[in-house]
């Protein structure tokens, strides 16, 4: 079995179109064609059902799937740890991110890091915390920036950054702006906003009125921070975020809240990274350039 195969067969995979595929690896489309049938020859068991418009994965294709990822990571890490030994960091560092983290700047901590290793191509993917967990598990990517989603597994270890409480965000003219302090209890008949259910600030607030007992309505769901900032300004809604979300320029306006009675539920942000044995050269070194930062006087 051949890497070029599995390489070809995970492209196809990912994108579902020999066409797409053969483009993104820059090799013929025949070519590429040819390489699927040389490795479900070798395993006697096709890999793909064609269809005029997009190929999908049969079961023994989704078999192969998460062990040729996991291959091509470890044949990847390999390399780099070759080059790192050699002096010289080389290779792809695949970084996700949620958007707004907090504990890490994400854009200062990459332009530090290609200022050190500008010979490290950066690949850099946001999404909601369950689906990077996901990734990092699965090799797609070296470390994360999310927010905790599971405990660590044989797959997955997650380091901790920092962790927040969670506090409202009303319009001024909202019945609760003058009140003070609030409780889950007192918003449970209120319209939210919040994110996408993947996302870390949503997990977190749907554990706090899970935790609570109390019922809550998400009338507006976005995906990103200022929609969500946009729609409070505009009273449609509350909004349960971290606290550092109520620092944010497009706030200033709007009143917080702390939330009290949350005894145990925080938003607790981690470096997502797979075991030690696998972790990439680039994503130690990424870690080590944040620990540094972070120890730094002024920081």
């Amino acid at each position: 079995m051949e890497l070029r195969h599995l390489q070809h067969f995970v492209a196809v995979a990912e994108d579902q179109h020999f066409t797409r595929a053969a483009e993104r690896l820059m090799v013929s489309q025949s070519g590429l064609s040819a390489s699927i049938r040389a490795l479900e020859r070798e395993l006697r068991a096709p890999l793909f059902v064609r269809t005029t418009r997009r190929v999908t994965l049969t079961e023994a294709g989704r078999a192969l799937l998460t062990e040729a990822e996991r291959i091509l990571t470890q044949v990847r890490a390999a390399r780099d740890a070759v080059a790192a030994v050699q002096g010289v960091l080389r290779g792809t560092l695949s970084l996700g991110t949620e958007q707004c983290i907090a504990g890490v700047c994400v854009g200062p901590l990459l332009a530090a890091f290609r200022r050190r290793h500008p010979d490290v191509e950066i690949r850099l993917r946001q999404a909601g915390s369950g689906a990077l967990a996901e990734e990092v598990a699965a090799g797609r990517l070296d470390l994360a920036f999310a927010v905790t989603t599971q405990a660590d597994t044989d797959q997955l270890r997650c380091l901790p950054l920092t962790s927040e409480p969670m506090t409202v965000l009303c319009h001024p003219a909202h019945r609760l702006a003058e009140g003070g302090a609030v409780t889950p209890d007192d918003l449970g008949g209120e319209d939210f906003v919040d994110f996408h259910p993947d996302w870390g600030p949503r997990r977190t607030t749907d554990s706090v009125f899970a935790a609570a007992g109390v019922h809550r309505t998400v009338a507006l769901e976005v995906n990103d921070v200022h929609s969500l900032l946009d729609l409070v300004q505009e009273n449609l809604g509350i909004a349960v975020v971290p606290r550092h979300f109520g620092q944010k320029r497009e706030a200033s306006a709007l009143t917080a809240l702390p939330l009290k009675d949350v005894t145990e539920t925080s938003y607790e942000t981690v470096a997502m990274l797979p075991p030690p044995d696998a972790t990439s050269p680039a994503a130690r070194a990424l870690m080590e350039l944040l620990e540094a930062e972070a120890t730094s006087p002024g920081t």
